[in-house]
């Protein structure tokens, strides 16, 4: 099957469309799409079909059709209407330029090989907080600190609480996405797997078989990414988890070896150890969060040890074998066993098989196409947005990117500005970090200044019972303008934000510290931690300003 485009003159209603849809789809095997708004019918016609015969078809129903060409600006007016978009992908920021490019008058086509909704619905973000908020609750059971409530341990059904995880899914995709689809007349999903034929053309195998060519105006690649596997000799050959085949899983294992020590890793192996095992992590850096202020990660490296997860940096895999239903891992320190092994080393993008090469689109050494602050990569009218970009693989990033792409793509002119771009490590507690790290500031050659407030002298940790973790902020001497935040606290991702904002509006630690924050919040901790700059906090009272 090809898709044709064909602007239709003479439409003045909404019946009119249907009437030009009924005598397209008089001819065999046809099927269209008539947009009246847009004037515009998206026709699907067997191999071989001539345009001219669709053109004929519309004209004996009484109005005028011109096939428009692939790549043809089809309006003057600065906006989508009449442009053909197709999104290779189905998750966020697939999903968010495909909801823009339609509110600016596109019509949509987005090709999904797998499962609508991309990673964070489906395998990431929404199921991993689920388990850990599930592991936080039984942990709290046994592990809360205060006294005069009863303390015990809570026995833990792990397949009905991977079934739990699974229905809110399943309810946040079709929420979120599949009835998203449904809804919206401008955009149509097409279930297989595109490769680029040109840059304005893709060959789609059909998850019901056969192929079909699709010509766009406009195309974004979105196909996000996947978990790296290290080459580590014998892994291949092992039953091993990624966080995908971790979060669907409906036990828990008696004990885990977790391969990697940044945020996902970090996350599910606090998770598993609530709710049972015993864990151990293996980082090959020298330290976990590597990419973390040092502080943080050595803060929050003392708060997982605290509760019994075993955590061995500068530490690398030199073989993995499986047998009798036990791992075991040879490193250089000696030998790991345990009944369980998740792999979390990372993200690769999936642009491999996508024929990028025909479209004239360059990837970096990763595989991750390279795109400019619009989003556009090096094939005129290609854009690139999301996990599969080289871009931070943050859900958030991801769909911001989708819709400034869908905005540049219609003829607007908006910039993806990631200048300060917040982050959250959800542990418990949860590391968080905004703007430089003070070794990232010296690296620079800035004159930093910097403060950090130990949780006992925050009011809200004090009252929860709860002084794990620190805040750190990084200033530049002269001025004391605010260059970075770093956080570890039970929900310090809540605090993180309002750092960020301070960071947008260029304030210094004085400005933050003459702020008003509400007390026995843990965001106040900024506040106080900005006044260490000038003072001894520890000689003021609780909630003096």
């Amino acid at each position: 099957m090809v898709t044709f485009a064909l602007r239709i003159e003479g439409m003045t209603c909404e019946r009119c469309a249907e009437t030009v849809r009924q005598a397209l789809e008089s001819l065999p095997q046809v099927r269209a799409r008539v947009s009246y708004p847009s004037a515009v019918a998206e026709v699907e016609a067997p191999a071989g079909t001539d345009a001219a015969a669709l053109v004929e078809a519309v004209r004996r129903a009484g109005y005028g059709a011109e096939p428009l060409a692939p790549g043809a600006r089809r309006t003057g007016g600065g906006d989508g209407t009449g442009l053909h978009v197709a999104v290779v992908g189905g998750g966020s920021a697939a999903f968010a330029c495909a909801l823009r490019a339609a509110e600016r008058g596109a019509r949509v086509t987005i090709i999904e090989a797998g499962t609508i909704g991309g990673t964070c619905v489906n395998v990431g973000c929404v199921p991993s907080k689920i388990l850990l908020r599930q592991a936080h609750v039984r942990h709290l059971a046994d592990r809360h600190p205060f006294e005069g409530l009863e303390r015990r341990a809570l026995a833990a059904d792990a397949a009905a609480l991977a079934a739990q995880r699974a229905a809110r899914v399943a309810e946040l995709r079709h929420a979120k996405y599949e009835a998203l689809v449904e809804a919206n007349p401008a955009i149509m999903l097409v279930r297989g797997r595109a490769r680029f034929e040109d840059a304005h053309t893709l060959r789609v195998a059909l998850a019901s078989g056969g192929e079909r060519t699709i010509h766009a105006d406009r195309i974004l690649i979105a196909t996000g990414a996947r978990p790296a596997v290290p080459a580590v000799p014998g892994l291949d050959d092992t039953p091993y988890w990624t966080s995908t085949e971790a979060l669907a899983a409906g036990h828990v294992p008696a004990s885990l070896l977790v391969l990697g020590g940044s945020a996902v890793g970090l996350e599910l192996a606090q998770g598993f150890a609530r709710l049972g095992a015993r864990v151990t992590v293996l980082e090959l850096a020298d330290r976990i969060l590597p990419r973390a202020d040092a502080d943080v990660s050595a803060a929050l490296h003392a708060a997982l040890e605290a509760e019994g997860i075993a955590i061995r940096t500068g530490t690398a895999a030199g073989r993995v074998a499986h047998r009798d239903g036990r791992f075991r891992i040879e490193t250089a320190d000696g030998a790991f066993k345990a009944e369980a092994l998740l792999v979390a080393t990372g993200r690769r993008p999936n642009t491999d098989g996508l024929g990028l090469e025909r479209a004239g689109v360059e990837t970096d050494a990763r595989g991750a196409i390279v795109v400019d602050e619009r989003l556009r990569t090096s094939a005129p009218d290609v854009y690139a947005a999301g996990d599969c970009a080289a871009l931070p693989q943050l859900v958030y990033v991801a769909a911001a990117s989708g819709t400034r792409a869908a905005e540049n793509m219609t003829g607007g002119e908006a910039r993806l500005d990631l200048d300060v771009l917040p982050w959250v490590v959800f542990t418990d507690p949860q590391a968080a970090g905004v703007g430089l790290t003070e070794a990232e500031a010296r690296a620079r050659g800035l004159e930093v200044e910097t403060r950090a407030l130990a949780l006992d002298q925050v009011p809200a940790a004090l009252a929860r019972f709860d002084t794990r973790g620190m805040l750190k902020l990084v200033a530049e001497r002269a001025t004391g303008r605010l260059l970075g935040a770093h956080v570890v606290a039970a929900e310090g991702g809540e605090a993180i934000q309002s750092a960020a904002l301070a960071l947008r509006a260029g304030l210094t630690v004085h400005d933050l510290g003459e702020q008003l924050f509400p007390y026995l919040t843990m965001v106040e901790g900024l506040r106080l931690c900005a006044q260490i700059f000038e003072r001894d906090v520890a000689q003021l009272s609780c909630c003096a300003g």
